[in-house]
């Protein structure tokens, strides 16, 4: 299921071997995960700790994943 709703946040962890890692949101300091894959059709190939971020999110197997991943605090 997706959520239709961008949402901002920080990259928390990431591991470019692997593309899996965790994003914090700006919203409610809540943990949403990067997944291998979680990157693909956004412009980024790798993130880094720290970078703020916006993307939508999809859930699975109860957990909420990032996808759509789009630059700055504005999506531009």
């Amino acid at each position: 299921m997706e959520d239709g709703v961008a949402i901002q946040g920080v990259v928390k962890i990431y591991d470019p071997n692997t593309g899996a890692g965790i994003v914090v949101l700006d919203e409610d300091s809540s943990e949403v995960y990067l997944r291998p894959g979680s990157l693909k059709g956004s412009i980024f190939r790798l993130l880094r700790q720290g970078q703020r971020i916006v993307f939508h999110t999809e859930e699975s197997d109860g957990r909420r994943f990032v996808h759509t991943v789009k630059v700055g605090s504005d999506g531009r």
